[in-house]
C-alpha cells in the first residue's frame, strides 16, 4: 500500500441573483413606541446568517444600536415580496431593499424629533446609541424611544418605511439575444491537497487553501464560518454523497442519515480562508455575500487533486473507492503527474 499525495487547483467567478423582471426584493422597517425597530422581510435564512446581516444593515442606515432592531422572516404569504434565497441573492438583493425601507422609516424619525426639538430635520443626526441630538450641539438631543414615542402619539405618524431593490434591466441584442444576466459576480480559488490510497482508492483531504473574493465582508465571522462550512460541504459532495448506483429507483439506496454517506469530524482537515474585500458598488455597504461558491470550487479542486496524485481522470461524482481503482487498473498502475511526481522525489 502507497499513498499518493497530490495538490489540486481551481477558480471560479459565481454570479450574484439573476435579471429576472429585475430580480426584486422588499423589505419593511417599523418603529415600535418603546424606540426598538422591526424588519419584515420574507427572505428566509437558510442558516447563511442573512438575518444577522440585514439587521447590521438596518441598524447602520437608521443610526441606532444594533441590539434595538429585530428581523421577522416569519410568513411570506403576509410579509413583502421576495424572489427567494437562492443563486446568492440574500446580502446583495435583500440588504439593498432593507437599505431603502430604513432611509424612509429614519427620515420620519427625524422629523419627528425636529418637531419636539424644534428644529430642522435636516439638523439632526443620530449617535448610534439611541439619541438624535442637533448637528454640533449634542445637549440638544432626544431619545430614539422618545421621538418614537412623541410621533405615534402627539403628532400621528407612522415610523416606518417601506423599500425595494431592483437591478437594472439588462439590453438584449436584437440579433443574437446575447444579454447580461447578473449585475455582478463573487471570485474564488482554492487549492486542495489529498492522499490516494493505491490498493483501497480511498480519497483523503489534508489541507484546504482558499481566497475570495465577496464585496465587502458585512460580519466577518459569518463569512469566514459560511466558507469553512461551505467548503467541507463541497468536499462531501465531492468524496461521499450520492443515492447511487440506482437513482432515481431508490432500491437499496440510503433510507436516512445513519446509512447516507458523509464525512464525520475525523474526515475534517485545516482550511486556511482568505477573504479579499472589493465593496461593490451596487452592493450594500459594498457587500455581496459568499453564497453557493463556499462549495462549488471545491469539487474541481479535488478531482484535479486526484488527478495529480494518480493520474486518474474522473469526471462524474462522487470520486468514491470503487472509481478510483477501476481508473487505475485502465491506466496500468499509479501515474501523477510531472509536478506530484518531482514533489516525491
Amino acid at each position: 500500500m502507497t499513498l499518493h499525495r497530490g495538490r489540486g487547483f481551481a477558480c471560479i467567478n459565481y454570479p450574484i441573483g439573476m435579471n429576472l423582471g429585475g430580480d426584486p426584493s422588499q423589505a419593511l422597517v417599523h418603529s415600535n413606541p418603546d424606540g426598538k425597530f422591526m424588519v419584515a422581510l420574507s427572505s428566509i435564512d437558510l442558516g447563511q446568517g442573512m438575518k444577522s446581516v440585514t439587521r447590521q444593515i438596518a441598524a447602520e442606515t437608521l443610526g441606532v444600536p444594533i441590539e434595538d432592531v429585530y428581523v421577522d422572516t416569519a410568513d411570506s404569504d403576509t410579509g413583502p415580496h421576495c424572489m427567494g434565497s437562492f443563486a446568492s441573492r440574500g446580502t446583495h438583493r435583500v440588504g439593498n431593499a432593507v437599505i431603502a425601507a430604513a432611509k424612509e422609516a429614519r427620515a420620519v424619525l427625524l422629523e419627528a424629533a425636529a418637531e419636539e426639538l424644534e428644529v430642522n430635520a435636516t439638523d439632526l443626526v443620530t449617535d448610534g446609541r439611541g439619541n438624535i441630538h442637533v448637528r454640533g450641539a449634542p445637549s440638544r438631543s432626544i431619545t430614539v424611544a422618545q421621538a418614537s414615542q412623541s410621533a405615534q402619539f402627539k403628532q400621528g405618524r407612522t415610523v416606518s418605511g417601506r423599500g425595494i431593490f431592483l437591478i437594472p434591466l439588462s439590453e438584449v441584442d436584437a440579433q443574437t439575444g446575447e444579454m447580461t444576466p447578473v449585475s455582478c459576480y463573487a471570485h474564488a480559488a482554492m487549492i486542495v491537497d489529498v492522499e490516494v490510497d493505491d490498493e483501497t482508492g480511498e480519497v483523503a483531504v489534508t489541507q484546504m487553501n482558499s481566497a475570495y473574493e465577496l464585496g465587502r465582508a458585512l460580519n466577518p465571522k459569518l463569512v469566514e464560518q459560511q466558507l469553512v462550512g461551505g467548503a467541507w460541504m463541497g468536499m462531501s459532495h465531492a468524496l461521499y454523497e450520492t443515492t447511487e448506483p440506482y437513482y432515481p429507483d431508490r432500491r437499496e439506496g440510503p433510507v436516512d442519515f445513519n446509512h447516507y454517506l458523509m464525512p464525520g469530524p475525523g474526515d475534517i482537515a485545516p482550511h486556511n480562508v482568505a477573504v479579499l474585500e472589493r465593496p461593490a458598488p451596487d452592493g450594500p455597504f459594498g457587500g455581496k455575500g459568499p453564497g453557493e461558491m463556499c462549495a462549488n470550487p471545491v469539487l474541481p479542486a479535488v478531482a484535479n487533486a486526484v488527478f495529480d496524485a494518480v493520474g486518474v481522470r474522473i469526471t462524474d461524482l462522487p470520486i468514491t473507492p470503487e472509481k478510483v481503482l477501476r481508473g487505475l487498473r485502465d491506466n496500468g498502475g499509479v501515474r501523477p503527474s510531472r509536478r506530484a511526481a518531482a514533489a516525491r522525489s
